[in-house]
């Protein structure tokens, strides 16, 4: 994985930064948030899996990851993807919380909405995340898929 601040980064590495981070300031709440989006670009798909962990009222910090993978040219398959990657990052996320009590919500932020062209998959995504027991945001509260992500998959992004 990635971070502005930390640079690169392994995944235990991540779930260190998020127990010092949530332990600094324990009378406050932290959510933590897993979202993915994808872009296709030069022939091939760009998808960005991102974990924001926010202090309410106090910032945060966010971690990333980047893959290539094959051109996906259907709405719903990159939609599907994107969602599995969250959702698996997102259990990864729940062990370590869960191991570590870690006092933090986790939810999972999906790239689709009641406006465009994905309202029509908003039943069949969030009843899978939410099977999964996980908490499922929306556009526009889905801020970690729709916001970060969105921005890092941008052909130019200055985080790479």
């Amino acid at each position: 994985m990635k971070s502005i601040t930390y640079g690169e980064i392994s995944f235990n590495k991540v779930c260190e930064k998020i127990k010092e981070y949530t332990e600094k300031d324990s009378e406050f709440e932290y959510v933590i948030s897993v979202g993915t989006d994808s872009q296709s670009v030069d022939g091939y798909t760009k998808v960005v899996s991102v974990i924001a962990l926010v202090r309410k009222s106090k910032g945060g910090i966010f971690f990333y990851d980047i893959k290539k993978v094959k051109n996906m040219k259907s709405l719903k398959q990159k939609i599907l993807k994107e969602t599995q990657y969250s959702i698996e990052l997102a259990s990864k996320v729940m062990d370590y919380i869960l191991e570590n009590d870690i006092n933090a919500s986790l939810e999972v932020h999906v790239d689709i909405g009641h406006q465009g062209e994905t309202k029509y998959l908003i039943k069949e995504i969030a009843g899978w995340v939410m099977a999964l027991g996980f908490k499922c945001c929306l556009k526009p509260d889905s801020y970690t898929s729709s916001g970060i992500a969105d921005k890092i998959t941008k052909k130019g992004s200055k985080v790479c």
